[in-house]
């Protein structure tokens, strides 16, 4: 795949490429017609401009094929998605986490806030699922999430904290929690991880002391 001319498109897109270039391909070997490394980066390059599933992934990648100049063509919307199905979700997570960690800007003049807060997704009421909650670092200097982890239910959300927190380098940052999040095990885990925090205390004297 052809990178961009403009010298920030050319390391973004590499950027993009040594992130996802460690996934392991789930197809049989000299059987492929796309090298998929090139299915990754068309796929995430798709979905920042808002292509919201395979169809609209394999329209965007036709619009920009010039471009792209792949050696067989673009791939067809039924390539992109029965590839990107077949690829392990948790491999493919921590691709993702590589690359949005690149991109992360730590300035040495101001300590990095991260924020750490759970939702509910909208919707999953509608289902017979359950309520899921999905628990994210956002970087508020960045203006990107760190990382994130699903929670069946909001109570679920203490136990999710630590493991997110076990997912990103948080050292030297400010790290801001709800009352939810007022237990010893967080604290300790972002002194642990050479973080600082700031919570509600609610409840702070009754959990920390």
């Amino acid at each position: 795949m052809t990178s961009p001319n403009h010298p920030h498109d050319v390391a973004s897109l590499q950027e993009i490429i040594n992130a996802f270039k460690q996934l392991d391909d789930p197809r049989m070997v000299n059987k492929n017609d796309h090298l998929l490394i090139n299915i990754i980066v068309i796929a995430v390059c798709a979905v920042i401009a808002g292509a919201d599933g395979p169809t609209a992934v394999g329209q965007w990648a036709k619009i920009h094929q010039d471009n792209l100049k792949l050696p067989n063509g673009i791939p067809s919307h039924d390539t992109f998605g029965r590839i990107l199905k077949r690829i392990q979700p948790a491999a493919f997570q921590k691709c993702f986490v590589e690359w949005i960690v690149s991109l992360r800007n730590k300035n040495s003049e101001r300590r990095e806030h991260i924020a750490i807060d759970g939702k509910e997704i909208r919707g999953s009421r509608k289902n017979n699922l359950g309520v899921l909650h999905i628990v994210s670092a956002w970087s508020t200097e960045n203006g990107i999430a760190l990382g994130q982890i699903a929670a069946e239910e909001k109570s679920n959300e203490i136990t999710a904290i630590p493991e997110l927190l076990d997912q990103i380098d948080v050292s030297g940052c400010v790290v801001t929690i709800d009352a939810i999040a007022t237990q010893k095990k967080i604290v300790k885990k972002s002194i642990d991880k050479n973080a600082d925090y700031v919570i509600e205390d609610r409840i702070l004297g009754e959990n920390l002391s």
